[in-house]
């Protein structure tokens, strides 16, 4: 099955060797986004919430891109500084997401790219048109 190579200038571009998602048949494999403000590639903020919704909306746009939607996230991937912070992320996503919830998984890490807080990855499955 071939591969395609999702892009798009509505999310940040990639900071290192990787595309930002990878489509094989109706799968579609998102790298982690960041809060890069996909106009000058900085963080959008400090706030943790501020950087939640960034990432949501990167998230977004790649799923746009490939032809999907937050709703075809089958697996969420969240990974945090501080899983302090991890009420914040469920309060966000109710605002992106609705039931049935996908499948997500929520790693502490010591760093991520840039200082950020938060980095999200995900799997989504199209639907057939």
């Amino acid at each position: 099955m071939a591969k395609e190579i999702i892009h798009t200038d509505l999310a940040p571009s990639a900071i290192g060797t990787y595309s930002q998602a990878v489509k094989v048949g109706s799968t579609v494999y998102m790298s982690g986004q960041i809060a890069l403000d996909p106009g000058n590639m900085e963080l959008v903020s400090d706030d943790i919430k501020d950087q939640i919704n960034q990432v949501f909306k990167n998230l977004s746009a790649v799923a746009n891109a490939a032809g999907g939607s937050l709703a075809d996230v089958v697996k969420l991937n969240v990974f945090l500084t501080d899983l302090g912070n991890f009420p914040d992320v469920n309060q966000i996503m109710a605002d992106y997401f609705s039931q049935p919830y996908p499948a997500r998984a929520a790693i502490g890490v010591a760093s991520l790219p840039k200082a950020a807080a938060v980095e999200m990855d995900a799997v989504l499955e199209l639907q057939e048109s």
